[in-house]
Order: structure tokens, then sequence, then C-alpha cells
């Protein structure tokens, strides 16, 4: 029966439309005129029939879905049907002229049956969409076993949009919408395509655990970042899962709403606003140029894909993992199938390897991303840390003057300041040499310093998630250790926009936002994925690992910072610039490896990069007393 209806809507609207003329006329004959002339006014009822059906039909009135149609469907509908109904008493009192016969009702009455017509039309439509507005809303009320209870966040256009494909899609036997959340005090109450909205955000906790929700469904494309990282805040409070619907452009591509809706991502919960480029200053920067990137993992490869947006003459990726450099050459063989590529497979460590690939690519742009960066394994290997990042990065950087390169960029980190492991302070002296080179080379030197990476290979939060599906628990070294973090793309994009901003001898720092507690990342992460921390997953302080910081910093007290033309890129002063004593060190530091002495090499290093504190200890309880009484680190380490 109900598939009978749904096929056949149009036909019951025109037979209802149909009975509401035959009632109009019936009505007036009956009560406004002296006498019945049932027997008379049935040319009146043909004609009017006729009116209204040609009419309908030319401005498609029938191809409305009325149960769901807006207001201006319906102020459409009223304006049609009073112009059928204008057409038929002009035509029926022709009619009645041409003819020589009486009217069934009187001609000045004519106006006022028609009126009451198109007020039978419209009317009846109405009232059977609120009859089923609220036997939905009743129903959503009734117990449903079996089905996924939802809130959703929301009472705008995206949402009936989202509302209206759980009812037409196979979810409508999944979800059970059990209501509706908006800011809106004058939305409260109401209701929207059958649900009512029952309050503010504020209102969700108390309403998830009223109407026992299962899932929370974000439903609100045009807020900004801030506001979306607070509703979900609120929403990790209740221990339900947490969904969201994509940005507004997403959905005007015309995709059906539910079947874009994702999981909620630690991105929510840390993006900012969305980063604006210099596009223009960027491609005359690449456009046309070779261009060699080292190191194609995380960043390495997001760093590719940038580049190849802007039409470089050639893209050469290096790497000594040839996994990653297959994966992301066969990715842009598919997205950019113009662009020439080539990838090679090679350490930096071997300095005649590359002298020979810089000699047959001569590119124009490096893009150094090669490097160990793992803190708690390069401490049990300090000289393979030294070998690939020290010595990698100076074989590089002599390859780049030797060879003309007009640019060489260097991907550093926050770890090098102040640094209390290993792989910081070779990263630390990455920098040394990049900016003693500027002194020496006619090639710009530059290095882009900037913190964790969401996502990216060895971080934080693939571990979390493993250990999140595998039941926990999951582990955090220190309940007070923060971190800065950005996305992988954001982090390409503004290395990219550093590059074109070098003048040679800069050490660019990205703004990184606010440090985030790694303990409240845990939580969020947990509960992101419907658990509640500490019943279902326990997270576990396991303590510092060696050689790791409890806060990290950006920047070194004597570098002092400067703003660029972009908002979220800063550029330290140079303090270091001798060239010899960078190579009397590197010698100092060879000799250091050779003996195999992982103490030996700690004091080595500590000699040669003064910034390095060996006891790591010692130096978090100091920086912690310093951060505990200042709470403008706490909000931004950048002014």
């Amino acid at each position: 029966m109900k598939r009978f209806i749904v096929s056949n809507m149009k036909l019951l609207y025109w037979l209802a439309d149909i009975a509401c003329i035959l009632l109009s006329y019936f009505v007036f004959a009956l009560i406004l005129t002296d006498s019945p002339y049932f027997e008379n006014f049935g040319y009146s009822i043909v004609i009017s029939v006729l009116c209204f059906t040609v009419i309908f039909n030319i401005f498609k009135i029938y191809r409305y879905l009325w149960t769901r149609a807006s207001s201006k469907e319906y102020f459409r509908l009223v304006f049609v049907s009073v112009i059928s109904a204008t057409v038929s008493c002009v035509l029926c009192y022709y009619y009645d002229h041409i003819i020589d016969t009486q009217l069934p009702l009187p001609v000045r009455r004519l106006p006022v049956a028609c009126l009451f017509q198109v007020f039978l039309i419209l009317g009846y439509r109405v009232v059977v969409r609120f009859v089923l507005l609220y036997a939905r809303y009743y129903a959503q009320k009734s117990p449903s076993s079996g089905k996924k209870r939802i809130l959703i966040v929301g009472a705008g256009e995206s949402t009936r949009m989202l509302l209206n494909d759980i009812k037409q899609s196979a979810t409508i036997d999944m979800y059970k919408v059990v209501g509706l959340i908006d800011d809106d005090p004058l939305k409260h109450k109401t209701i929207l395509a059958g649900i009512e909205v029952l309050g503010n955000r504020y209102a969700i906790e108390g309403i998830c655990e009223k109407r026992n929700v299962d899932e929370i469904i974000i439903s609100i494309p045009s807020a900004d970042d801030e506001e979306i990282q607070n509703i979900i805040t609120i929403c990790n409070k209740t221990g339900c899962k947490v969904k969201i619907i994509p940005g507004l452009s997403q959905i005007l591509k015309g995709q059906s709403v539910i079947n874009q809706v994702r999981d909620v991502s630690v991105d929510d919960l840390l993006s900012r606003k969305q980063i604006i480029l210099d596009n223009d200053k960027i491609s005359g920067d690449i456009k046309d140029k070779i261009v060699l990137v080292t190191g194609v993992g995380s960043i390495g490869s997001e760093l590719c894909r940038q580049i190849a947006n802007f039409s470089p003459a050639k893209l050469v990726m290096l790497d000594i993992y040839e996994n990653n450099a297959y994966d992301i050459q066969n990715e842009l063989l598919r997205s950019h199938p113009e662009l020439p590529t080539r990838v090679l497979v090679a350490s930096i460590r071997d300095k005649e390897r590359l002298d020979q690939i810089f000699d047959i690519n001569r590119p124009d742009i490096v893009f150094h991303a090669a490097a160990h960066k793992h803190v708690p394994l390069m401490e049990e290997s300090p000289g393979e840390a030294i070998k690939n990042n020290i010595f990698g990065t100076y074989n590089m950087a002599k390859c780049a003057d030797k060879y003309g390169v007009s640019k060489f960029v260097m991907i550093s980190t926050d770890k090098a300041v102040n640094p209390t492991n290993i792989m910081g302070a070779t990263k630390r002296f990455c920098e040394m040499i990049v900016q003693s080179m500027q002194t020496v080379s006619k090639t710009e030197f530059v290095a882009v310093r900037f913190g964790n990476v969401l996502g990216s290979n060895g971080s934080v939060i693939p571990l979390f998630k493993q250990q999140i599906k595998e039941g926990g628990p999951v582990t955090v070294t220190h309940k007070n250790i923060t971190r800065f973090f950005m996305t992988i793309p954001e982090a390409a994009q503004l290395v990219l926009q550093a590059s074109a901003y070098a003048s040679g001898g800069e050490i660019f720092v990205l703004d990184m936002g606010k440090p985030v507690r790694i303990y409240d990342l845990a939580l969020n992460l947990i509960r992101l994925s419907g658990y509640t921390p500490d019943v279902d997953i326990k997270i576990e302080i396991t303590g510092l690992r060696k050689g790791e910081k409890l806060y990290e910093e950006l920047l070194m007290d004597e570098e002092n910072l400067s703003q660029t033309e972009h908002s979220k890129i800063f550029v330290g002063r140079p303090t270091f610039s001798d060239i010899r004593t960078i190579e009397e060190n590197l010698v100092t530091l060879k000799n250091a490896v050779e003996s195999n002495d992982p103490k030996r090499i700690r004091e080595v290093m500590s000699e040669v990069v003064p910034t390095y504190a060996i006891d790591p200890e010692q130096y978090n309880s100091q920086r912690e007393k310093i951060v505990q009484g200042s709470e403008r680190y706490r909000t931004s380490n950048i002014q």
C-alpha cells in the first residue's frame, strides 16, 4: 500500500484537487443560491477541472513533494491556483453567454466559489503535511529496537537535507533521530522535518542521558573552527560516538549528505583557519624549475603533491626507502600525468652518488626533508643520527653549492631548539650548517622549523589509534607533556610559502598555534572512538623516555622573531655564520662516531651544539617551573 501511494502521488493529488472543486461547487450551490441547481452546473465543474489540470501541469505543480515543500513552493501553489480559478471564472461566464443558459451559481458569487477552491486545494496539502510531521515526531518518542539513536547538532538547511536523506535512503531502518540542537532560541521547541529542536549546545549532555543517544552528528557546515571545537568538546563529555558533516563547499557538490557524514578526527579538534597562500609568489619560485625533494615520507611526499600543482619543469624525488618513493611516484603519475618525474633510490650519506645525481639532474631548488627523526631510536643509535642527519645534510649542502642550486630549503624541527636529545641536537647542527653555508655560497640556504605533524609516520596519533583499536591501554609518557601540532598539508604549504620569501640564511618558524597537552589528546581520541577513558580504555602514564622534552619550544632566546608577509610565518635572526668552525666540528664528530662510544658522542655533541642539554631531567624540571608560572606560554609561543 505504501509503495502504491508513493508511486501514484501525482494521480492522488490530481484526484484530491478534483474533489476540492466538486466540494466547492456543491457547498456554494447548496448554501449560497436560492435553490440547488445540481443538474445545471456540470459544465462549470468540467471547465474548472480542465483549467486547473492544464494550468497546474504547465506550472509543474504535481511534480512537487508537498510533504517536504518549502514556503516558496506553497506561495507558488497559491499563485497558480488563483490564476486557474480566475481563468475558470472567465470561461464559465463567457460560456454562459454563448449558450445562453442560466449559471448554476450567480455570476457575482463565482469568484467566491473559486477562492474557496483555492483555499481547499492549499488547505488539504498543509493539513497532510502537518499530520505526517507530527506522526513522525511522536514516532520518534516511541521505542525502536535495533535502531541507532541519533542527536543532530544544528537545525539549518544542511540538517533538513540530512533528515531527508535519512528518510529516503536505506538508513531509515538504521537510524532514529531523537532530536535536534540549535543555539538559536527562536528555533527551540519548533519542528524541522518532523523532529523537535530540544535546546542549545549546553543541553547536549542532559539530552543524551535522558534520551539514550548513541551517536551525535554535528551538522553546522558554516561554523568556524573555534565553534566546531567547542561543540566537539561538549559532545565528547557524553561518551557518544561523534560524527560531522563536511563543509558547505562539499555539500554544494550535490552528493547525498548522509553519505558524506564522517567520524570527527583529531584534525577537527586542532584545526585552525584555512591558510591563505600567495600562490603567485610560490608559482614564480617553482614554475618551470627543476625541483629535488629528498626524503619522501609524510612531509616530503606532501611537498611533492603541493609542488606538482605549480608546474615545475621536472620533479626529482630521492629516498633510501624505495616503498615511499614508489608510492608517491605512482600517485603523481595518476594525478599529474603531464609532469616529468624521476625517482631515485640513494642515501644522502653517499657523497659520490649525490654528486652524480646533481650533475645529471641539475636541480634549481632543493627541499631537504630526509632525516632520521625518531627520538627514542636515535638515543639508542646516536652515531647513526649524526651520520645521516649531519653528514647527509652537509653532503647535500655542498652539492647544492657546487652545482649552482638557486635555493636550498632544509626541513627542521622544534626539537632543534635547546635540544635534550641527539635527534634534536643533530637538527640544530644542520641549521648551523645551513646558516654558515650562506656566507660562502651563491645558493640561498634557509631552514624551516615546525613541530609535530598530525598523522605523520611514527607520530603519536597513529600510535594512540592502534592502541585504542587493540583495547588499550593508551600510553602517555607524562601527564603534563605538551607538543605543537599542525596538519601535513598545512606544514607543506607553509614550507613552500616560506621558501618563496627566502633571501638566504633565515630560519623560518611556522606558527603552530597553542601547545596541546598529549594527555588531553589521548582523552579526546578515546572519546571520539566512542569509549569512556579509564573505563573502557585505560590511560597509562609510562614516564618520559630517554631524551624526551616535557615542553617543546620554537625559538631560542637569542634568535628573536620578526613577522614575514604571511601571518603564520616568522623569521629568526641568524645566530651562526662560521663555516670553518663547522668543518672543524665535522672532523671532531667523525672521530667521535668512529669510536662507537655513545657517551663520547654525546659529550662531543654538547661541545659542538652548546644549547644541547645532556641532562634532560634537569632541563625539564627547570622548564616546568617556568611554564607553570607563565600563562603566556600556554596561550602562544609566538608574539
